[in-house]
């Protein structure tokens, strides 16, 4: 049977690896509203100190106004700056000529990220992720948006393990027990967008994580196959979100088998 729990040492190797990697310099964070923001905003504050974390809301005008309610009390909890813009006036010209809404939801993920950064530059700090790894590994991210930022403290964390994690730490109820949303359109939801509960989902990765095939995964989890499938897919079509693809010349190829 699989299930996922929270490793004891994961908050220490989390804080250490920020505290490490940060090297002294002050780190922006996007905030949501969301567990996933709340739980790195925790961890960072937790590494670098109060002082060296900027947090940045950046809402529109119809976004639910208690995610900006829930920001600011995950802000004052942490006894950081907070800074909130809206961001309608830098999105009217995209949608001149876009009517996509899920091109439209790109944009916005890339002009968030462009905005952490504008903070980040200035300042000369590094922005940090909010993605966790059932987000990586099934590609629900914006190439060059939520997936362009500097390091992802809990992107080996599957979502199960964040909720695990935000109970263990105190994380606000109403913030652990909010539905999964980026946001980014009116009624859009996570699970609504993957096609899959996190809990099935995450039961899914691990097995792959563990090499186990289709077949080992339906007996350990009793999840029929065509959602196991349907799993392996997502995983297998975003792959190009987390690698670089560079035809083979030299010696040694960045995102081949240059080893950092």
């Amino acid at each position: 049977m699989i299930e996922l729990s929270l490793s004891e040492l994961a908050e220490e190797t989390i804080v250490d690896f920020i505290r490490n990697f940060s090297n002294g310099k002050k780190v922006v964070v996007g905030l949501s509203g969301g567990i996933d923001s709340s739980l790195v905003l925790y961890l960072l504050v937790k590494a670098i100190g109060k002082e060296n974390v900027i947090g940045v809301h950046l809402p529109e005008k119809t976004t639910n106004p208690k995610d900006t309610e829930d920001v600011k009390k995950i802000a004052s909890i942490n006894g950081i700056d907070l800074i909130i813009e809206y961001l309608d006036d830098y999105i009217q010209p995209f949608k001149k000529n876009i009517k996509d809404i899920r091109i439209l939801g790109n944009v916005k993920a890339r002009l968030r990220m462009v905005y952490l950064y504008s903070i980040s530059n200035s300042i000369g700090g590094l922005v940090s992720g909010t993605s966790n790894k059932s987000e990586l590994l099934t590609g629900y991210f914006t190439k060059y948006g939520d997936g362009a930022a500097d390091f992802y403290p809990i992107g080996d964390l599957y979502k199960t393990q964040v909720r695990l994690f935000a109970k263990k730490i105190g994380i606000p109820e109403e913030i652990i027990n909010k539905i999964p949303t980026a946001g980014l359109w009116e009624n859009q939801t996570d699970e609504g967008e993957l096609g899959i509960s996190y809990d099935d989902l995450d039961k899914i990765l691990y097995g792959i994580e563990q090499l186990y095939d289709d077949f080992k995964i339906h007996e350990e989890t009793n999840i029929p196959i065509e959602k196991i499938k349907y799993v392996r897919n997502l995983v297998d079509k975003s792959k190009h979100k987390r690698n670089i693809y560079i035809p083979k010349i030299g010696i040694r190829t960045v995102g081949l088998d240059w080893r950092e």
